[in-house]
C-alpha cells in the first residue's frame, strides 16, 4: 500500500528498502539536513545518511537544504534532476552550510541495478503527491 511521501510509514519503509537492498538513490557517504516545508503534515526536518532518510536533523552535517515539499517529491520520487536544478536557481531552495559538499554530491552517480532498484520501489510505496 503507498504511503505519503515523507510520512513516518514512508520512512520507515525507505529504511527498510535501503537495508534490504544494500543500495541507495543517494551517492555514498551523503550527510545532508533536509527542512521541507509545505508537506500535508506541516514542515518536516529530515536528514540523509548511508543512503536513506531520518527524522530530525544532525548538528554535524555539513550542509542543510529548505525546498518546498513538490521539489522535494520531484527529486526523490520522480528523479527529476532538472527541475532540482530549476528550483535551485529560482531560489525556492536554500542551502545553508557547505555549498562544496552539495556540488560534490551533484558529480556522483548512485546509478547502477541496486539504485534503479531502490528507485523503482521508492514510487511504487509512495502515494501520488497532490
Amino acid at each position: 500500500m503507498p504511503h505519503p511521501f515523507l510520512s513516518d510509514a514512508w520512512l520507515e519503509e525507505v529504511k527498510r528498502l535501503t537495508d534490504e537492498a544494500g543500495s541507495s538513490v543517494m551517492p555514498p557517504g551523503v550527510q545532508l539536513n533536509l527542512v521541507v516545508t509545505g508537506s500535508p503534515d506541516g514542515d518536516k526536518e529530515l536528514h540523509v545518511s548511508d543512503g536513506s532518510f531520518g527524522t530530525g536533523l544532525v548538528d554535524t552535517f555539513p550542509t542543510k537544504l529548505t525546498l518546498p515539499y513538490s521539489v522535494a517529491y520531484g527529486m526523490f520520487i520522480s528523479g527529476d534532476q532538472a527541475a532540482a536544478m530549476q528550483a535551485f536557481m529560482s531560489g525556492q531552495i536554500k542551502v545553508e552550510g557547505d555549498m562544496s559538499k552539495l556540488m560534490a554530491m551533484q558529480g556522483q552517480s548512485v546509478r547502477g541495478a541496486g539504485a534503479t532498484a531502490v528507485q523503482d520501489k521508492l514510487r511504487a510505496i509512495t502515494a501520488v503527491a497532490d
